[in-house]
């Protein structure tokens, strides 16, 4: 899932830095469709004053594919049964399963649309394009055993890819980064903007996640907790679930400073990287070592 994410998050920075989308909040103050000052007055939130090009829309993009990977490994599993009984139970399942994947797609959308951040089209286009996505990985069963060799050269790849691309249409006298002066300009309240919402802040939380991921998977930490003999036990995913939520939790706490853009991107990427470690890795190790602990004590 991690993958689908960072893979279409770059696909997305990708497409915005080729179609020049506009957001609604700054373009109704800048078009020239309105005759005499009759442009439309937009309530602005906290959160709508994002700084990148607005289309395919990030958030769709991204809520789009996640879905789209949870509900086909979810049917994965039913469409395997055979009897006349499972088989009605499949279909029912995969009704209510993709009437709820179509519901948080349209609410998604709509509260996009509704805080001024997109216009309707573009975040048609950002679940669309997720999809797409998402399907190209159902396809891709490597990623499941890829090495930390792996994780490093695609990691170096989309970076390298994404910052050529970004000089060398600078070079052309082509500036990625035109939508930040307009959010800046037409934001009504400073205060809302935030060096997190920068099409290079994303690709850096991206990379990060990534890399952690793949860091975790092949440790030996990861290996002898999660491939061990606890990894079938209830009580192991259920202590694992629960203190990895509340060490994420711990992370939402961790206020990365952001006066210095380059020290703000470093941080950035190693606090990405650190939260994928430590749920794959770090917790299930600690888990697995208490519960070795405590088995050792009874016998």
């Amino acid at each position: 899932m991690i993958w689908v994410a960072v893979i279409g998050d770059w696909f997305n920075l990708i497409f915005k830095w080729i179609l020049f989308g506009h957001r609604p909040y700054w373009w109704v103050q800048e078009t020239m469709i309105y005759p005499n000052q009759s442009s439309p007055c937009l309530e602005q939130f906290p959160i709508t004053c994002e700084t990148g090009p607005g289309s395919p829309s990030g958030h769709a993009m991204g809520s789009s594919c996640i879905w789209y990977v949870m509900v086909t490994a979810a049917l994965s599993y039913t469409v395997r049964w055979k009897d006349k009984s499972a088989v009605t139970l499949h279909r029912l399942t995969w009704s209510f399963l993709w009437s709820i994947f179509w519901i948080i797609q349209i609410s998604v959308c709509v509260s996009r649309v509704f805080i001024a951040t997109h216009f309707p089209h573009q975040v048609i286009l950002g679940v669309f394009a997720g999809i797409l996505v998402a399907e190209a990985f159902e396809h891709t069963p490597a990623i499941q055993t890829a090495s930390l060799r792996v994780y490093i050269k695609t990691n170096l790849f989309l970076f390298i890819f994404a910052l050529g691309f970004y000089l060398a249409l600078k070079l052309l006298d082509i500036d990625l980064l035109w939508s930040v002066p307009k959010a800046k300009k037409w934001c009504a309240n400073p205060d809302w903007i935030n060096i997190d919402t920068t099409p290079f802040a994303g690709l850096v939380r991206n990379l990060g996640a990534l890399f952690g991921l793949g860091l975790g998977i092949n440790s030996e930490m990861f290996i002898l907790s999660c491939k061990g003999k606890n990894s079938c036990k209830i009580s192991f995913r259920i202590l694992c679930i629960a203190a990895s939520l509340a060490t994420l939790q711990l992370y939402n706490f961790v206020k990365i400073p952001s006066h210095t853009e380059y020290l703000f991107y470093i941080l950035s990427f190693c606090k990405s990287a650190a939260m994928p470690l430590t749920v794959v890795a770090l917790v299930p190790y600690c888990v697995h070592s208490l519960m070795r602990t405590a088995e050792k004590k009874l016998n």
